[in-house]
């Protein structure tokens, strides 16, 4: 039976997309094909939440009733976080973080007889200490391109399985980001996104901080230069000024809150004070005038009174965030927070439409602040025929009401209009 065509399917964060392009790169370069209705799945797995981990539970489970001569990989920190769950699901290959270069290699012996009657593979081995550069490519598919330059983390949030899924923080070398970003220019990109599971760590075992990354990215000359989720307390004043010299940095910024109270932080194992986060925020906008700043905020956390929750919601207003991700409190097996006295869910949802609720309030007034200014939208995928749309280098959604602009190009545009999810803009000149 000649089995050659997969499908990777990616849950979770930008740094399994850029894993995802990997897994495709190395199936392609061994004779498998693409398919949208493939022999394989290949199913890279996010493990951040419950809901993830069920997402991923349940999608095997629908596959494999649904194609049940298909073969479906189970893959990432789902199983590298859970093995014996990961383990109890239908999954014919099972693997964590540390083997996903080898996926191909555990199809073919599957196949090839090397274990007794197609007996399922479970291959989850310990996670290496130092960045396995062989193995790094950037994930193109997107109009911006994804360079993965760190992994791991140390931090160990209270709340948190990302070290069990990840490991120790291990970073890509500059020499080897710069080759990846002038590879990303010279196929078209004209935006590229760092990205890490602590993208702030980047660099520490070397003696290196964040900012040797971003000038070693910004030397291939990329017009666009953007950097994915941050955690704040490993940003020094001296490294955001550092920052505020590449002149291609986009001026959006997402530094992770989880709580405006400080006893929440402390109990969160979060380094850092409301007061200490507001002075990053500052020193940001102070380097970045009217730069955008967004953040992720968690809800429910156990212990969290209503007194916490209302200081959350307060700071946000003070900080006056681009946009907040709200995430109800999830529970994770293995964490110091799951051995925490638990909120009632009901209490964490009502606490999370609230949020939201404000949430949407400061985004809305974050469009509004754009009416009248002249920014650069980079064309993305056409949507409609009756417009094109992208993100500026604020990363704010506009539309731009004409025919259909070719993806890639940089389009400078006066903001006209804020709707309720996206600004509208006048092309004000158009360069290809």
């Amino acid at each position: 039976m000649d089995i050659r065509t997969f499908k990777v399917i990616t849950l979770g964060c930008k740094v399994n997309s850029c894993e995802s392009a990997l897994i495709e790169k190395n199936m392609l370069e061994r004779g498998f094909k693409t398919a949208d209705c493939p022999d394989i799945y290949i199913i890279n797995s996010c493990a951040v939440t419950a809901a993830s981990v069920d997402k991923a539970r349940r999608l095997v489970e629908s596959l494999k009733k649904k194609f049940p001569e298909c073969i479906v990989v189970l893959c990432g920190c789902y199983p590298q976080s859970f093995p014996n769950a990961a383990e109890e699901s239908s999954a014919d290959i099972i693997t964590g973080n540390s083997a996903k270069d080898k996926i191909p290699e555990m199809i073919e012996s599957y196949f090839a007889g090397y274990f007794d009657n197609k007996e399922r593979v479970v291959k989850i081995d310990a996670l290496p200490k130092a960045y396995d550069e062989s193995s790094a490519v950037p994930d193109e598919n997107r109009t911006r391109a994804f360079i993965k330059i760190e992994d791991g983390c140390d931090r160990y949030c209270s709340y948190c399985i990302i070290p069990t899924a990840r490991g120790r923080v291990r970073s890509l070398s500059v020499e080897k980001i710069y080759e990846q970003a002038v590879r990303c220019v010279e196929d078209g990109h004209k935006e590229l996104v760092l990205t890490g599971i602590n993208l702030g760590c980047y660099g520490q075992e070397y003696g290196l901080t964040l900012a040797d990354a971003v000038e070693a990215a910004a030397r291939s000359g990329v017009p666009r230069l953007r950097l994915s989720s941050l955690e704040p307390e490993m940003l020094s004043d001296g490294i955001i000024e550092r920052l505020g010299a590449v002149e291609n940095l986009c001026p959006h910024f997402h530094l992770s809150l989880q709580s405006g109270s400080d006893s929440v932080l402390k109990k969160m194992n979060r380094r850092y004070t409301s007061e200490e986060y507001a002075h990053i925020a500052g020193k940001f906008r102070e380097v970045f005038p009217n730069c955008s700043i967004t953040t992720d905020i968690i809800v429910g956390f156990p212990t969290e009174s209503e007194d916490d929750f209302l200081k959350s919601v307060e700071f946000a207003r003070e900080m006056q965030f681009a946009k907040v991700h709200v995430f109800p409190y999830s529970a994770r097996s293995g964490t110091v927070a799951a051995k925490m006295e638990q909120l009632d869910r009901s209490v964490i949802s009502e606490r999370a439409k609230r949020l939201i609720i404000e949430a949407e309030k400061l985004e809305q007034a974050f469009f509004e602040r754009q009416v009248g200014t002249l920014q650069t939208v980079l064309i993305e995928k056409p949507k409609s025929a009756d417009y094109s749309q992208g993100f500026t280098e604020k990363y704010v959604p506009v539309r731009i009401m004409c025919g259909k602009i070719p993806r890639h190009t940089l389009v400078p545009v006066r903001i006209v209009k804020a709707e309720d999810t996206f600004c509208v803009g006048e092309e004000v000149q158009y360069t290809m």
